[in-house]
């Protein structure tokens, strides 16, 4: 395809987006997070869930805002109308979708479709005194527009965090309803941009909850470990802060760990925000084997304006140290595997605790102490998960591959991306890195931007390390393929990540034993891709040379990897691509792929390849990398 026809086809698939930015009802901004919070430890409040079926409209033509002359309707779908003559939309006689749940697998007609779906669901609410009321979306991927009871209550772009609207002013006793249009058009300045190797699922695919909150309320707050000199002490510190929205100064706030018999008051500041700082005696440091979790406390105000909400939180330390990584102070080497948030069995977008336990549960049946969820943030219930399964994670933003690095207007979406991850899984003691990004282009307007990001996250959160996955280039030897690790980006990381797929892309199987590596930077390296694809039951013939995609030969990518990536001495860290096949369009090969990356350990359908047991001894017997 040429780049005209590309950019011809890009145009027109950001259509409907575009114009649904510039109309009155959706007024424009830079970044579309109109009056939008996020409210921490969400699954621990009391809740009213809208999950199940919602009536929902096709949109394409962008019909439910616009009359044949482009004008603002002023009986919109937004309205929920009942039909009058003239109406041709009713919500009520409209089929349903199931949410959580992505549109492209529910409905043979949607499966490739990109633009703005209408979705529709009644409630009811009883009002309480001196409460606010939100509407939380875990996720809705990707433009989102929110209206209650006919009032616009706020906007949000970006299709992994989770975000919440408050609709205090314009909830009723009794009756209610909410409409939500969700747009997945790929635009030329998203977060992720026009191309990605992964499917393109539309729709409300996280939970979706009505919460009640006291007027003045916590909505972020850190409690992390104090590093110090004597990491195995099991007396410690905890220190960080506890924010109460609406709280005027000098608000009380106590945090607890009954288990420990630990407590701290303190009050908030100008800003809303009290210092925590809480001595802990006899603490179980978390860890993959002693994943212990406490159950914590806290509280804000009193009376009518009392908060209380309760989190199972882990308390360790990481940092990096020379070429090491170390946890609670002594060095690991991560055994892990990338994951995307493709569901088992039935495909389509992960978000239940089935999905959770299948794909983690593979993950500790394979030896793994760490998992790369890639390339976005993944459901809170995986991060929750992980916390008491004891595996290390790897979280991601979708700075993915070519964005618009010149762009200012992006660096802040994926500012506010990473923003939103952080803010939400900054309890998780299973969360040990912050991605900035995967594969960009060494461009000096990417290194800019990606350095911003970095630094970013590390104002955001101190207390973890930064990486990103970075591409490799190769010098030829006379012994043998040299990769060469010397992106500037590596500068600005403290953990470097690299991807490669020697013996698939990039020359055969037996290069991989020539190979050497020579990396510019003496920090911890994550091998955070390689692998090679493969189709289940695709079987080389006996007494044949295995060929590209069957079972053997990618087994034979992994048999020789293994020793030459036990021969890179600042190795600390792999995570092979990938654990599960999952859907990509631009994966088009008849017979082999059929619109699936194929690099699974494991197919869609559970079932393992051979080179999932060669990993899987490899971890097990601790033959694959050293802590140090």
């Amino acid at each position: 395809m040429n780049q005209a026809v590309r950019l011809l086809l890009a145009a027109s698939l950001a259509l409907p987006a575009t114009l649904l930015a510039q109309t009155n009802a959706y007024p424009p901004s830079e970044v579309t997070t109109q009056n939008t919070t996020l409210l921490v430890d969400i699954d621990h409040r009391p809740a009213t869930s809208l999950d199940g079926e919602w009536h929902t409209l096709v949109d394409p033509y962008g019909n439910g805002i616009y009359d044949f002359h482009h004008h603002v309707k002023a009986r919109g779908y937004f309205m929920d109308a009942k039909p009058q003559p003239g109406d041709e939309y009713d919500f009520s006689t409209s089929p349903t979708l199931k949410v959580p749940g992505d549109w492209n697998t529910q409905r043979p007609n949607l499966f490739y479709y990109e633009g703005p779906i209408w979705y529709e669901k009644d409630f009811e609410h009883t009002s309480k005194p001196n409460t606010r009321t939100f509407i939380h979306f875990g996720a809705a991927n990707y433009r989102s527009y929110v209206w209650v009871n006919t009032n616009k209550v706020c906007e949000h772009e970006g299709g992994f965090t989770p975000f919440d609207c408050d609709i205090t002013g314009v909830v009723r006793d009794g009756h209610n309803f909410v409409v939500v249009v969700v747009d997945n058009s790929r635009i030329p300045d998203g977060v992720p941009t026009l191309q990605t190797d992964w499917w393109n699922y539309g729709g409300l695919h996280r939970d979706v909850s009505v919460v009640d909150v006291p007027e003045q309320f916590i909505d972020d707050y850190d409690l992390h470990l104090v590093r110090t000199a004597d990491e195995a002490s099991t007396n410690r510190t905890v220190e960080g802060y506890v924010h109460v929205e609406g709280a005027a100064a000098g608000t009380a706030v106590t945090v607890s760990i009954p288990e420990l018999h630990a407590s701290v008051q303190a009050t908030t500041d100008a800003n809303a925000r009290a210092a925590i700082t809480l001595p802990i005696k006899s603490l179980t440091l978390w860890s993959p084997d002693a994943p212990k979790l406490y159950k914590v406390e806290l509280t804000a105000g009193s009376g009518a304006t009392e908060d209380k909400l309760e989190d199972d939180m882990g308390f360790r330390t990481v940092e990096a140290r020379g070429t090491e990584i170390l946890l609670n102070g002594k060095p690991i080497f991560l055994r892990g595997v990338s994951i995307h948030a493709e569901a088992p069995y039935r495909t389509g977008r992960a978000y239940s605790e089935k999905d959770v336990d299948t794909l983690l549960g593979w993950c500790k049946e394979l030896g793994c102490n760490f998992a790369r969820l890639a390339h976005y943030p993944h459901d809170q219930r995986m991060t929750r998960a992980a916390d008491r399964l004891g595996i290390l994670i790897w979280s991601e933003i979708p700075d993915y591959w070519a964005l618009q690095f010149d762009n200012p207007v992006v660096l802040q979406k994926s500012k506010q991306q990473m923003r939103e991850m952080i803010r939400r899984d900054r309890d998780k003691a299973s969360v040990i890195l912050w991605s900035v990004a995967n594969e960009t282009p060494n461009t000096e307007a990417r290194t800019k931007y990606l350095t911003a990001m970095a630094n970013y996250a590390r104002e955001l959160d101190p207390t973890r390390l930064v990486t990103a996955a970075l591409l490799v280039r190769t010098v030829k030897s006379p012994s043998g393929p040299v990769k060469v690790v010397d992106d500037p980006l590596g500068a600005a990381l403290d953990v470097i990540g690299t991807n490669e797929y020697i013996g698939w892309y990039d020359g055969p199987i037996d290069s991989i034993d020539k190979t050497t590596w020579d990396i510019h930077y003496q920090k911890p390296l994550i091998m955070s891709e390689w692998g090679g694809g493969a189709r289940f039951g695709n079987h080389a013939k006996p007494g044949e040379k295995p060929t590209p995609w069957t079972e053997e030969y990618q087994a034979e990518i992994y048999r020789h990897q293994i020793p030459m990536l036990n021969k890179i001495p600042q190795l600390r860290g792999t995570t092979p691509w990938v654990l599960m096949d999952f859907r990509s369009p631009m994966r088009t090969l008849p017979g082999k792929e059929d619109n699936f990356n194929r690099k699974g350990l494991i197919s869609d359908q559970g079932q393992k390849k051979e080179a999932f047991y060669i990993l899987q001894k490899a971890y097990k017997d601790k033959t694959l990398g050293k802590a140090e």
